[in-house]
């Protein structure tokens, strides 16, 4: 199979390494030639700097999306007219601009779309899923999400303040960037019906998008959960707790671990990541999974549909802080 690769910033880089470890040779890239990082790994690859030429030369079979979130369309959509299946990164976009007319073209098409939400990979919260679906801690009634991460750490090899997550122009802010709690609140909940919010820029970090997001959450089955998000904790946090009838459930990014606590067994109890578990586990699972759903031997894991709804609960997030008002999601978009 060829697969064009569209962005080759961290997380490009990433997918290309992967898809060489599973052995994947036929490989293109689409360079705009703005990456800050180096060159020297990339040399040995055919590359284009033109969507429509890279599509007509090269014709690829599957095309990874990993340019900056406010310039997905712009490959994704060619990419889905000339027929090829889907490998898009989370968030789906910036908007709901045109996402409607790539839904049609796969739809046209026959061709998957998978969205690059990695943490369904997850083992731990694979396990917590597990749980939730044996009534463990009984009837869950609420949900709190904790991510904290100091941007400028997140790549150092670069000035922070001209990556895409800290630039409006580009999709950044931190509802968008780190938008994966919406995606796994929805995994284990079901859909999303009210959302509100408020956003922050503190100034400590001289950008021009929100630095930090208090969302909340009604669930259609009853769920409220909230979720924090910031661009300054130090050192990083990510975890996620769950209160239910019988029980309660938690989970740390930290450590990977799930512990849960419930009536029948008075006492906590709690498992580990697998031996040797390491995060880029997650990437080479999801593009695994990838290659099984074009090779027709699994069901997507995270749909387009899953990916808009996210990006609703975003945008929903901003128009609920900037007009001080509770949104109703509407699931017919």
């Amino acid at each position: 199979m060829r697969f064009l690769i569209c962005g080759l910033g961290s997380v490009g880089r990433r997918h290309l390494q992967n898809l060489i470890s599973l052995g994947e040779k036929d490989l293109v890239l689409l360079r705009s030639g703005k990456s800050t990082m180096l060159d020297e790994e990339l040399s040995s690859f055919p590359a284009e700097s033109q969507i429509e030429v890279a599509l007509e030369r090269w014709k690829p079979e599957a095309v990874i999306v990993t340019n900056p979130t406010a310039l997905h369309m712009q490959v994704a959509l060619p990419a889905a007219l000339a027929g090829c299946h889907l490998f898009l990164e989370k968030p789906v976009s910036h908007s709901m601009h045109r996402i409607n007319e790539l839904e049609e073209a796969l739809n046209r098409t026959g061709k998957v779309c998978q969205i690059g939400f990695q943490f369904r990979f997850h083992p731990g919260l694979l396990h917590l899923k597990r749980l939730l679906d044996e009534g463990t801690i009984g009837e869950v009634l609420s949900t709190r999400v904790t991510w904290g991460e100091y941007l400028p750490d997140w790549h150092p090899w670069e000035d922070y303040r001209e990556s895409y997550s800290a630039r409006q122009d580009l999709g950044g802010g931190v509802l968008l960037t780190l938008c994966h709690p919406f995606d796994y609140l929805r995994w284990f909940f079901g859909e999303v019906e009210e959302v509100w919010g408020e956003v922050s820029h503190s100034g400590s970090l001289e950008l021009d998008v929100e630095d930090m997001a208090e969302v909340g959450l009604r669930f259609t089955n009853g769920v409220v959960g909230s979720v924090h998000l910031d661009y300054l904790q130090r050192p990083p946090s990510h975890w996620l707790e769950i209160v239910g009838t019988d029980g309660t459930i938690r989970w740390d990014n930290a450590d990977g671990a799930v512990q849960w606590w419930s009536t029948t067994t008075d006492a906590w109890m709690s498992i580990t990541t697998p031996d040797g578990f390491e995060r880029n586990h997650l990437f080479m699972d999801e593009i695994r999974h990838f290659l099984d759903l074009v090779g027709g031997n699994a069901k997507p894991a995270c749909t387009l549909e899953d990916g808009i709804r996210s990006l609703q609960i975003v945008l929903a997030a901003h128009q609920s802080a900037q007009e001080g008002c509770r949104v109703l999601l509407d699931h017919d978009l």
